[in-house]
């Protein structure tokens, strides 16, 4: 009796320690990290506007007067209540990327951006502004600059970009980063450009991922992480399944203990 009990704690013990280690080569980032400083000349990508971009666009300059026609503002009536008198709220729209890929400016007219970076339509617009204008400051933002964070990461959703640029591994912070059992090996990036839907598969532990064109995100890229064979078994037995290992383990050493 001893010796059975004896051998089957071992075999449970083993089963524990087998299903509890992970190689670190499955889980670990930029495991080559020695290469990164051959990196250090990468060229960062700008984004371009492409149809159903949210664009706001703001011109000022020293004499406030000069550039109202070209600010279009909302204004709400006062309110009145009682004795109180509530200011105007103001608010400035966005300007809409059409299908043509054609915003519609004040004065200007119709201008197209689709595939225009921020720093090229800046230009364009202080160029063409500067004829009504004394040295004219214009500021660009994509007001709806979305990506979706899917799979197995801790806060799957879709978030908002402030800046202009996000990377993967910053999308990936967003979400509060993989779950463990997210595979860091095949990470799929989906990407729709001029009506057509391109995507590739990046390994967050190699540093190559820094040269892809994917790294950098464009506006409602897709990011999804596949889970890892772990998990995928888990959808047909109880994800709990080591931890009732390692309490029968414990058991099974009680019992050894108590007929020894």
């Amino acid at each position: 009796m001893r010796f059975k009990c004896y051998h089957a704690f071992l075999f449970v013990l083993l089963l524990a320690m087998l299903s509890s280690c992970v190689s670190r080569k499955k889980i670990v980032y930029f495991q080559d990290i020695e290469k990164l400083s051959q990196n250090s000349d990468v060229v960062k990508p700008s984004i371009a506007f492409k149809p159903n971009d949210l664009l706001s666009i703001t011109v000022s300059a020293s004499d406030l007067e000069s550039v109202r026609p070209f600010n279009v503002i909302i204004e709400s009536r006062p309110v009145v209540g009682g004795s109180s008198v509530f200011a105007n709220n103001t608010q400035q729209p966005g300007y809409l990327v059409d299908s043509a890929g054609d915003i519609h400016f004040p004065v200007l007219g119709t201008i197209h951006v689709e595939g225009l970076t921020p720093k090229e339509l800046n230009e364009y617009l202080i160029s063409e502004l500067s004829t009504y204008i004394k040295d004219p400051i214009v500021n660009i933002r994509i007001l709806n600059f979305t990506v979706s964070v899917l799979g197995e990461v801790t806060r799957p959703g879709t978030y908002t970009v402030s800046g202009e640029k996000i990377s993967v591994l910053e999308a990936l912070g967003l979400a509060n980063d993989l779950t463990i059992y997210g595979k860091r090996d095949n990470v799929l990036v989906i990407r729709e450009e001029n009506g057509k839907k391109s995507y590739t598969y990046l390994d967050l532990r190699n540093s190559d991922i820094l040269d892809s064109e994917y790294y950098y995100l464009q506006q409602n890229d897709v990011v999804y992480v596949e889970p890892n064979q772990a998990q995928r078994q888990s959808s047909s037995f109880n994800r709990n399944s080591t931890v009732y290992i390692s309490i029968a383990s414990l058991m099974l050493s009680v019992l050894v203990l108590l007929f020894r």
